[in-house]
């Protein structure tokens, strides 16, 4: 590996994004490879927090100028950092009421300027599960075909955000308790 590698992640919500990034982050510490992830959402909400917004939950129903804003100060922010290997957990579109919103639209990955792209699925009715039994979350009532359209909107952003910066993107399909499968499908993607 002879290039510090920025990797965007995503997934909707219940396909174990999260998890799998975890066991990503394990398998290249116990090789040891330097490693930081930062969660998109979790750096637009800390900007958010100084204007008064209080739930994470609450980002995405700003309205889109305000998003808009606070997306290129967290990509700012992120666009600092310089490790050799940096993974920014996301999603690859935030629904709203007028519709979907690319979660890295142009501007945002001119700052963020990614190496790599790897989208995160999992089986529908996987997710739903996944979903129904999350009580951290205040998460939206979804059905299964909202869950299929979802994962189809997802490969087609994260399609046009490859495209637009050049960097590969990955599918991954995260298949139930093969967790350590996923991880070690990013590792060897990685080259490390």
């Amino acid at each position: 590996m002879d290039e510090n590698k920025r990797i965007v992640v995503v997934g909707i919500p219940g396909v174990g994004k999260t998890t799998v990034i975890k066991k990503t982050v394990e398998l290249l510490k116990a090789h040891d490879i330097a490693v930081r992830v930062n969660c998109f959402g979790s750096v637009m909400f800390e900007v958010a927090h100084q204007s008064g917004i209080q739930n994470r939950d609450e980002l995405r129903k700003l309205p889109l100028s305000q998003q808009q804003s606070l997306q290129r100060t967290a990509a700012e922010k992120l666009a600092q950092i310089n490790d050799k290997i940096t993974i920014i957990d996301t999603h690859a579109f935030i629904s709203s009421t007028e519709g979907y919103y690319p979660g890295l639209p142009e501007p945002v990955l001119r700052i963020i300027k990614p190496t790599n792209f790897i989208s995160v699925s999992a089986k529908p009715e996987n997710i739903y599960n996944r979903r129904m039994n999350d009580m951290t979350r205040n998460r939206d009532l979804i059905t299964l075909e909202d869950i299929k359209r979802d994962l189809n909107v997802q490969s087609a952003m994260i399609s046009a955000c490859a495209v637009i910066t050049g960097a590969p993107v990955k599918f991954l399909l995260n298949v139930e308790g093969k967790v350590d499968e996923a991880a070690d499908a990013i590792v060897r993607m990685l080259e490390v």
